[in-house]
Formats: structure tokens, sequence, C-alpha cells
């Protein structure tokens, strides 16, 4: 039977329009930062990629510089500034910031000063979505990006994170969108390019990726695709919580990205239920995939209140376009059946 791939929120798999995108780039003989022609081509197709990234997130060209990814962009907003964020936030973002803004148990943060504040659009592992004060320092938009209907224009953050491969674009790129007037130091000196905040030869290939899934994925959200996958994804919450009385569904009180679920069964191992899905054909996690194979108790789940033992028996599900109803129902039997052994086990 054809494994079943409901991890989207670590990475989702590569569009066809991303991987037609990037084997035309691969033509592209010159720099793009050389003044003839094969250089003045190379460098269309990156600004061709920087308006479709831009229209894609409601920005304007002139806000999007290029990375290697939103950890990459994490550094380049945070570096050098006193910021505050919630232990809920992203590694990537925790690493440059002070974790002290308070989290309530449905996963929401509270911040008293904007201006010196970092705060995630929506969380990777519940899908709780925030509400952005305006003159917020940053957002990382990762998960957002592709799934909600964002515009950074209105959004009231002054820069944003965002990823090419969650929304099945190539890995290795992203970029820091940045509000006009904003100061961003470069902390990658050298040729200036990236209008001087991040030097270095671009990523063209990567770039051009980046480019067409940020335009399919727009595309995505007009005609309802995200829709249709919320739907599946409360089937599968409905013929779980109707099956088991254990189970938690984090986060479901609060608004949360269409196709995430996070599942804590206390006193069964998150990372157990990754290895039996797993054998089973689903490709599932157990948190953030941002620890290179460690498996840990979910950073998230205890800001939100939830002792160890819920807090690292969580698993996240999450879908994506590809996703069908079968896929769904197919994991729930799956899931069901391993979870009344792991019942009859622990009785």
């Amino acid at each position: 039977m054809d494994r079943v791939y409901l991890d989207h929120n670590a990475t989702a798999p590569l569009r066809p329009e991303a991987r037609a995108a990037m084997i035309a780039a691969m033509d592209a003989v010159g720099n793009p930062s050389s003044v003839h022609a094969e250089g003045r081509a190379a460098k269309a197709i990156i600004e061709r990629a920087r308006a479709q990234v831009a229209s894609a997130f409601g920005a304007d060209g002139a806000d999007v510089i290029f990375t290697s990814g939103a950890t990459e962009a994490a550094g380049l907003a945070c570096a050098g500034r006193d910021l505050h964020g919630a232990e809920v936030e992203h590694d990537a973002v925790r690493a440059w910031v002070t974790c002290d803004l308070p989290v309530d148990a449905s996963g929401r943060v509270q911040v008293a000063d904007p201006a010196r504040s970092v705060l995630q659009m929506a969380n990777s592992e519940t899908g709780v979505i925030q509400d952005l004060p305006e003159g917020l320092a940053v957002t990382d938009a990762t998960q957002a990006f592709g799934k909600l209907p964002v515009a950074f224009n209105w959004c009231g953050a002054q820069m944003a994170l965002i990823s090419a491969h969650k929304i099945g674009g190539p890995k290795g790129i992203g970029a820091l969108v940045v509000r006009r007037g904003t100061e961003v130091p470069a902390q990658i000196r050298g040729g200036g390019q990236e209008m001087g905040r991040r030097s270095g030869t671009e990523n063209i290939l990567g770039i051009a990726g980046f480019g067409a899934a940020a335009e399919a994925a727009a595309r995505d959200l007009a005609d309802g695709v995200w829709q249709r996958i919320e739907e599946f994804r409360n089937i599968l919450e409905m013929h779980l919580e109707g099956s088991t009385n254990k189970t938690i569904f984090v986060g479901k009180e609060s608004r949360r990205l269409p196709n995430t679920s996070c599942l804590a069964t206390p006193g069964w191992k998150g990372e157990t239920q990754v290895m039996q899905m797993d054998l089973a054909g689903f490709a599932i996690s157990a948190g953030s995939a941002c620890s290179s194979g460690k498996v840990r108790a979910s950073q998230v789940l205890t800001a939100m209140g939830f002792d160890e033992g819920a807090a690292s028996s969580a698993i996240r599900v999450s879908l994506g376009p590809e996703t069908t109803k079968e896929d769904v129902l197919r994991f729930a039997e799956a899931w069901l059946a391993k979870e009344k052994k792991h019942r009859a086990r622990a009785a």
C-alpha cells in the first residue's frame, strides 16, 4: 500500500511548478551581478521570483531579501536587537530573543511592547494562530505563508520570516521581508547583493523555485484548496475524538492552521507513535522538525502548561494539498488500532 505523507509542516513535497522553474533556471549561465546579457538574464530570473514571492505575501518586491532559509532570516532580523518572545516560538527565533512573554493554556501569547517583541503568525506544532499587534518588530510567518491569506503590508509587523520548502518550494531558500525604512544591518558582508543586506552570489535555482511555488500557493488559496484541507482535518479529529477519551486535541479551542492537528495521549510517547505509524506507512512528527532528528518533550506544550507526560506524548499530523479524505480515514483507522493496543498494554 502507498505511503501517506502527513508531515507538511516539516516540509512540503516539491511542487511541479517549482521543479520546472528550477530546471529552466539551470540554463542561466551568467552571474546576476554581471552587466552583460547573460548576467542580465540571470538577474531577470531573480527579480521575477522576487515579484512572485512579494505578490503572494502581499508585499512590495523591494521588501523581499532572499536568504538561505527562515533560520538565516531570523538571525538577520533579530541580531543585535534586544527582542522578547515566547517559548512557543521556533528554535530559530528563540536563539536570538529573551523568552519571557506569557503564554496561556490555549497557546496565545501576550505582547506588552510590540516594538521590542517577536511573535509568530502560527505555531508549527499546534497550528494556533496569533493576533499580531501593530508595530510588532518581527513575525515568523513561515507556517502561515501559503496556508492563510496574509498581506504583509497590513499585518502590523516590521519584518517577517518566510521559507520556500513549507509551501512546496526547494529547501535551502527563504526570505526576510522588510517594511520600507526599517534598518537591517548585513550579517553576511561582501559584494552587496540583495540591496546590501545579504551578500553572496544568489542561489538562482532555489530562488526560481521559491517564486514558482509562491505563485502556485497563492493560486491554491484563491481556489479554496485549504478550505478542503480543513474539512479533512476536521473529519480526522472527529473520527479520533469519537473513539478515544484519553487524547487531548491541543489548541482546538483556538483559531488554528487549517491543516494541523496536535494530539497528546498521556503515557504513550510521541516518538513511539511516530515510529509505529511510520512502520504502518504514515509520515507524521512528534513536534517541530528543527532538532536534527532529536525527539523530546514539546517545549510548546510545556509553555502552554502541559505536564511532562502530556508534553512528551504529543504528535503532529499536518495535511497538504495532495492529501485525500481516504488518506485521513486510513490514518485514523491505523492510529486508533495502535492506540487500542497501547491501552491494553497499559491496563
